[in-house]
């Protein structure tokens, strides 16, 4: 029995459980002398069946689905010859990894072994079994529980109070769970990041002014050096992202104070979700433009004006960036913007001041914190940008300031360094934990700037 449809099944049962529940409340209100002498709505009962039939259910679910891979691994492979159970457990591993992708998929027999085959069958009963003992055990606890809360339905008996505290727990746990993610990226990273330093000293890796990180397999080997400075990357980053800001900022603020001050609010309900949609057009399309007509064609220009760019450069993939960074900016200065009282543009339109002079001195400065945050948020959407860098770009580790040429940023070595089989026991593999160490902290200071300039002068226009 697939997972899928046992969910499926307990959903409809909290279903159930709900109406039940909230029908059984009215029964007992009008045993009572009418619906005034319940303590809650009838549909807080209902929630309150539906939660104690469905929760109970649904961890015995979570538990069994985490439980049975290894239960009828464990079951098959004390089936195993003698022979093959005296085997490594990498070599047990793929014996049963074969029998599993045989029984799933099928194909030709005659290319396993008669106690693979013989194996593979066991698989399928077990899993069968396990289906039908998965929908059993669940449809058991779910039926039991809300059983047990109908019949605890009284007047006084505080469903409404009961259905918050369950669900202040569950926000909490979820809150939860997304605080122990970013924990556990960040110690993934982190330790990872460690096993590297100790074998390139930080102060190399911080402050080098070379990027070859292939590393020589044999000592007779010539060309692989392995050199882990990191600031090419870095300047690489930060000229491609400030090209796109340039690109960027302007726009978008000079669209945001349009649409917010000057347009029509027809024109502004149709304006703004077209611009919008170019936040959802997919990176690797921007790419492709970036690669097939952008680079192209400021090569060209740049050579009938006797310059040398690189067919990839820094400002085509600067420029593709900024045009992808506009919606984000736009959409945060117009909210910001609107969001200043409309008292202080009467009062100043009151006084004399034309439209104009209205937003220089008025609007932009008290909007300002929240338009500096913004901004600061699209610099780490820049920071963290992938896709467009390497097709546009380039994968060179260059130490320049020369947007014609060819650069690369932490983030496309960070892909480089980690595609195909690595074995992570190289600092080649490692140095991308390195790398996205400091991209984290880099990024988690500009948000923190972002979060403070906002605080800190939000007060005085208010």
């Amino acid at each position: 029995m697939p997972t899928s449809t046992v969910f499926i099944t307990l959903v409809a049962l909290c279903l159930v459980s709900f109406l039940v529940g909230r029908q059984r409340s009215r029964i007992v209100a009008t045993a009572a002398g009418g619906m005034q002498s319940l303590h809650s709505l009838p549909k807080h009962y209902g929630y309150m069946t539906a939660l104690w039939a469905g929760l109970p259910a649904m961890l015995v679910l979570i538990f069994w689905v985490a439980l049975e891979g290894s239960a009828i691994r464990g079951l098959i492979v004390a089936e195993f010859p003698a022979e093959i159970r005296a085997l490594s457990e990498n070599e047990i591993g793929l014996y049963y990894n074969q029998i599993v992708s045989f029984a799933v998929s099928g194909g030709d027999a005659s290319m396993l072994e008669p106690t693979q085959v013989a194996a593979a069958d066991f698989y399928n009963e077990l899993l069968v079994s396990s289906g039908k003992l998965k929908l059993l055990l669940v449809v058991v606890v779910a039926v039991l529980g809300g059983a047990l809360t109908v019949l605890r339905i009284r007047p006084v008996l505080r469903a409404r109070n009961s259905v918050e505290s369950t669900f202040t727990w569950i926000l909490f746990g979820c809150s939860s769970i997304a605080v122990l993610t970013t924990l556990g990226i960040v110690l993934s990273v982190l330790f990872e990041a460690l096993r590297f330093f100790q074998t390139i000293p930080v102060q190399e890796f911080l402050f080098g002014l070379k990027w070859s990180p292939q590393m020589a397999i044999r000592l007779d080997q010539v060309g692989a050096s392995g050199s882990f400075g990191f600031v090419p990357l870095l300047v690489g980053t930060l000229l491609i992202s400030a090209v796109a800001m340039l690109i960027a900022v302007p726009v978008g603020l000079m669209s945001a104070i349009y649409l917010s001050e000057y347009s029509t609010r027809r024109f502004r309900a149709v304006t703004k979700p077209v611009l919008e949609i170019l936040a959802g057009v997919p990176t690797v399309v921007y790419g492709f433009f970036a690669a097939l007509t952008v680079a192209p064609f400021i090569r060209n220009l740049g050579e009938s004006l006797g310059l040398t760019v690189a067919s990839e450069s820094a400002l085509a993939a600067g420029l593709v960036m900024g045009i992808m960074i506009i919606p984000f900016v736009m959409s945060l200065s117009d909210d910001i913007i609107n969001a200043v009282p409309d008292s202080m543009r009467e009062a100043s339109l009151g006084m004399g001041a034309t439209m104009s002079e209205t937003i220089r001195k008025v609007l932009l400065p008290a909007a300002l914190p929240g338009i500096v945050g913004g901004i600061l948020l699209a610099v780490s959407r820049a920071i963290g940008e992938t896709m467009i860098v390497v097709m546009a770009a380039g994968l060179s580790a260059k130490l320049t300031a020369n947007p014609l040429e060819a650069v690369t940023t932490i983030t496309v070595q960070i892909v480089t360094l980690l595609v195909g089989d690595q074995e992570f026991d190289s600092p080649k593999t490692l140095a991308a934990f390195a790398l996205g160490l400091v991209l984290f902290f880099v990024t988690l200071l500009l948000n923190i700037i972002a979060l403070y300039v906002v605080r800190r002068y939000r007060e005085q226009y208010e």
